[in-house]
């Protein structure tokens, strides 16, 4: 099927089946396709080659970082250049994703990549990129159906790119290619997913359509146990299903915004030493996040609480603690490898984050340093 989405992405098992069709409609005869090396490892990336019929001249960039890098980018177009490529395919997570999408930018954008973030107020900067399309092999960022791009710069900083030129022209979702995705990876994507629709319903921007598909995403995620059941059996394919779409609404969600626990994540995914999962780091900042906004969002948690098929009364930062214990996420950010000493840095960062000019209560510094802190504990 068809979703009626402003790209329609096709979401159905099988849908992969389809590339060399999306391939035709869009133009694209020498496509760029940017993954990992861990797909490649496991053989995902000639699957997609035998798949795509033999008209098509195929390169492969297939060392996409876990948290992609300018560095990255910058390689991955030299070989689009060198090869004469034509269109650019993400095929992966949304680390994946999103690379192919700076890509895409850079193949037909004058200048440096930097100038075209939101942070350097490049948004209105970005025009008609080279053709695009998305194939999630992971269950969390949604970034098939989202109009940004995370990207770490030379500079230290992860920023943000954003505009409706970077929404894919394409997207093929199909859970089946998420079968066989390892617990730990399962679990960090899907927690990615729940906090983009969390966040997106407590964004004070009013658009009822916009919580209304968070909302079914939470449903799919918690009350019908998508998460716990896809973790506990990789092979579970309603289960999948249902994950990959709680991570395409998140992001058809969070078209009204995100807010501090994504201004926190993107400050930690910014160090490259650490080198840390964003989802991962979504769920063990999010309890503390739920704490603070507690009486600032009316009767939302209310709302959220019973799309999680739990009592209105529910303390939800306890329920998220609960759910994390379940599918195996760290406890707190030191057992991640944070450290006191690195906060003040990560409060510059989390300060100048895009995703606070749609959180429910902007924090002060000091309010972020207890943030940080309170998230180690």
């Amino acid at each position: 099927m068809q979703l009626n989405y402003f790209n329609r992405p096709y979401f159905e098992n099988g849908a992969i089946k389809k590339i060399s069709e999306v391939l035709k409609s869009n133009g694209i005869k020498n496509p760029l396709i940017c993954t990992d090396p861990g797909l490649s490892s496991i053989g995902m990336t000639d699957k997609i080659r035998n798949l795509i019929s033999e008209d098509f001249s195929l390169s492969f960039y297939e060392e996409t970082p876990a948290n992609p890098t300018e560095n990255a980018v910058n390689e991955a177009l030299e070989l689009y250049k060198i090869n004469g490529c034509d269109g650019v395919i993400g095929f992966g997570g949304g680390s994946s994703i999103d690379l192919a999408k700076a890509v895409a930018l850079m193949a037909n954008h004058e200048g440096d990549l930097i100038n075209y973030s939101v942070n350097e107020g490049g948004y209105g900067k970005i025009a008609q990129t080279v053709p695009m399309i998305a194939i999630p092999t992971t269950s969390g960022t949604g970034s098939e159906v989202s109009v940004g791009s995370l990207i770490t710069m030379n500079d230290g900083r992860k920023l943000i790119f954003a505009s409706p030129y970077l929404m894919p022209d394409a997207a093929i979702c199909d859970p089946e290619l998420t079968i066989g995705l390892p617990p730990l990876l399962t679990a960090g994507a899907g927690m990615d997913a729940l906090t983009h629709c969390i966040e997106a319903i407590l964004s004070p921007i009013n658009d009822p359509p916009a919580e209304a598909v968070g909302i079914d995403g939470i449903e799919k995620i918690i009350k019908e146990e998508g998460l716990v059941r896809a973790c506990k059996d990789g092979k579970d394919i309603e289960a999948r299903w249902n994950m990959m779409m709680a991570s395409t609404e998140g992001a058809m969600a969070f078209s009204k915004g995100l807010g501090a626990v994504h201004s926190m994540s993107h400050a930690l995914g910014a160090n490259q030493e650490l080198r840390l999962h964003h989802g991962t780091l979504n769920a063990v900042i999010l309890p503390a996040v739920l704490r603070f906004n507690q009486n600032h969002v009316g009767n939302k948690y209310s709302r959220i609480a019973r799309a999680m098929g739990k009592k209105e009364s529910v303390n939800l930062a306890n329920e998220i603690e609960k759910l994390n214990e379940n599918i195996g996420m760290p406890s707190n950010l030191t057992d991640m490898g944070v450290t006191e000493d690195m906060i003040p840095k990560l409060v510059a960062h989390a300060i100048t984050d895009p995703s606070n000019l749609t959180t429910p209560r902007v924090p002060t510094q000091e309010e972020w340093e207890k943030l940080f802190l309170e998230s180690m504990q």
